[in-house]
């Protein structure tokens, strides 16, 4: 089958030239997926990885749907985080304003933080297109500034961090407060049971797109783990940045506590460092995204909210100072780099907790080379199951030896088997003991 083009789409002229500004040459396989449905007003389930070109796979079916001579809100973008709000509505206005018309699309962002009287007066001309978070919008709804029951699309971005930050609740006031008739086109990148539950509420017979055949993360991407041992991470991070040096780095932890540690000691190690976590003020969340911008850190320490909730362009490099406890929360921080075909690297520290999830992770695919820091080097390492697989098999070695050595009795009472195990356990104790006293005395012969 031929590739698709934007023409195969039946948009309003002034949007090829919008698509044309934007640089787009042919639609992703997530937008060449949805835009057909999207642009018959279809309600859909979108699932893709980041950087999938997601956005616009809803944005283009909007802006070619939206009426300017009726002066009424008519599409509702809903997304968890402020950042990622902004950066929607960024892209909003960077199409109105490469829209040649004579009378432009009107796009507001709703989110808190700023100022509600004012932004309440701006409302008084409804715009066209909202995007904002579901607290502040309904928040506007219920004092009557905005009236969402003239919309006829609704958008639900990033849907499963809506459940993590349970904002759920929110976005359900607001859809009851919607018309009955309405075309709602959610995006996720996993669907757990209680955002399955909520969208039957609302939605009957969606469209269902998931983008197949593609890898769970860029193919472009390096997968490399270190052993962090006795080391300190921001130490690690140092003996890092004096072999490789990254245009822009994302070090993740897993709470904010350590986001704040990690930074301010990488800090006083004299390197260019931001923090991005939910623990960030409105006004400190924005001063550190202009600071991104301007090219003032080298290296950003945030939290999980960060990989869901900001898209910052320029990320060569992903640092997990702490693995996460589930796989999709890897993707999800390695997919910030390695975009639009670019390359990228991801470099996780692990300890013996993290096996788990790094087999887990090996189990969808994802190919980890194994390397440490020595002499200023990337070294590469022994995989670090294979010293597991050794463990085990020396283990089984002893035991089966433990076994010959415990006596079969003859006659047998209740109760024999738990009484050999019992014996076999203790032989292979002694048998285990005498093997590392061995090894002890090999180890001095050498040093001698």
């Amino acid at each position: 089958m031929s590739q698709r083009t934007f023409k195969d789409f039946t948009f309003q002229p002034f949007l090829y030239e919008v698509i044309d500004k934007l640089n787009f040459r042919e639609p992703t396989p997530i937008q060449g997926e949805v835009i057909p449905y999207a642009l018959k007003k279809q309600s859909l389930i979108g699932q893709s990885h980041t950087g999938s070109g997601k956005t616009h796979a809803y944005l283009l079916p909007l802006f070619n749907q939206i009426d300017v001579t009726h002066n009424h809100v008519q599409a509702v973008i809903t997304v968890p985080t402020r950042e990622l709000a902004m950066q929607i509505y960024d892209e909003v206005r960077k199409m109105i304003e490469y829209a040649d018309e004579e009378e432009s699309i009107r796009a507001k962002l709703i989110i808190g933080g700023t100022d509600k009287q004012k932004m309440m007066d701006k409302l008084k001309r409804p715009p066209h297109i909202i995007v904002g978070t579901p607290g502040r919008i309904l928040d506007l709804v219920m004092e009557g500034a905005l009236d969402l029951y003239t919309a006829s699309s609704m958008v639900i971005d990033e849907a499963d961090l809506l459940i993590d930050l349970g904002l759920i609740e929110e976005t359900d006031q607001i859809l009851v407060r919607m018309p009955e008739k309405l075309q709602i086109m959610v995006f996720s990148a996993t669907f757990p049971v209680q955002l399955q539950h909520f969208l039957k509420k609302y939605i009957e017979n969606p469209k269902h797109i998931t983008i197949t055949g593609q890898s769970l993360v860029p193919e472009t991407m390096e997968h490399r783990l270190i052993p962090l041992r006795h080391r300190e991470k921001a130490d690690l991070m140092v003996e890092i940045t004096n072999v490789i040096h990254p245009y822009l780095a994302l070090i993740f932890v897993n709470k904010k506590e350590h986001a704040d540690e990690l930074a301010n000691q990488l800090i006083q190690k004299g390197l260019e460092t931001g923090i991005m976590h939910g623990g960030l003020t409105p006004r400190e969340r924005k001063r550190t995204l202009k600071n991104i911008k301007n090219l003032e850190y080298q290296y950003i320490v945030a939290t999980d909210l960060a990989a869901r909730g900001i898209d910052i362009p320029g990320i060569s490099h992903i640092f997990n100072a702490e693995l996460p406890k589930e796989p999709e929360d890897y993707i999800h921080r390695v997919g910030r780099t390695a975009r639009a075909g670019l390359e990228g690297t991801a470099v996780s520290f692990y300890k013996d907790k993290d096996e788990k999830l790094i087999e887990k992770l090996e189990s969808k695919g994802i190919d980890f080379t194994h390397y440490d820091i020595k002499n200023n080097e990337w070294v590469e390492i022994k995989d670090w199951d294979q010293r597991r697989k050794r463990e085990k098999s020396e283990n089984d070695q002893l035991e089966a030896e433990a076994w010959k050595k415990v006596r079969k009795k003859k006659k047998v009472k209740p109760g024999y088997k738990k009484k050999m195990k019992k014996e076999a356990e203790q032989v292979k104790k002694q048998l285990k003991k005498k093997q590392q006293q061995q090894n002890k005395n090999r180890g001095n012969r050498g040093r001698r």
